[in-house]
């Protein structure tokens, strides 16, 4: 488990086209190209926020990102999860390493929620793992997406960070 660097963006970008593609854990249809990866992994480092990469045997596998949970200055201490994982190590402790690692970094920033969006209720690996990570199921948006022909829900799960909601934030 590191920090992400320039190079791993190729390969992000890679392992996030397949489940655009293929699934539906985004709900983008049409895949980002490499530049578009590179900005949005800039994005979250101008914000200060981690951008984490998992390899196995000096190849990427899989990454994770937190990015601002809303835009307002009331949301800036929640951040949302992003994860996403080679398809061919799904099921292999990939997001088991980088999840907590993804808590932990935001937690020594000050963050006091963490969001998980989740596209579609059928994606029970990622509910289970956030659930093992401390997430509780805060609700699901019912039919919210289209994709591949079909309506799709969003689950919302939710998990504090360090004191949460009990102390106010630090400024």
């Amino acid at each position: 488990m590191r920090a992400s660097t320039e190079a791993d963006v190729a390969r992000c970008t890679e392992i996030y086209g397949h489940h655009v593609l293929h699934g539906t854990a985004s709900f983008e249809v049409d895949p980002p190209d490499l530049a578009e990866m590179g900005r949005r992994r800039a994005a979250v480092l101008d914000l200060g926020l981690p951008h984490l990469v998992a390899e196995r045997d000096g190849r990427v596998v899989g990454y994770a990102y937190a990015g601002n949970w809303r835009p307002r200055p009331a949301y800036k201490f929640s951040v949302e999860d992003s994860i996403y994982v080679d398809h061919a190590a799904v099921g292999q402790g990939v997001g088991k390493a980088l999840l907590p690692v993804l808590i932990e970094q935001c937690t020594a920033l000050g963050k006091r929620q963490m969001v998980a969006v989740i596209g579609d209720s059928a994606q029970t690996p990622s509910i289970r793992l956030h659930a093992a990570c401390g997430f509780a199921m805060v609700g699901t948006l019912e039919d919210i997406g289209f994709k591949f022909g079909r309506w799709l829900d969003s689950v919302l799960m939710q998990r504090p960070l360090g004191t949460g909601s009990t102390a106010p934030p630090v400024a």
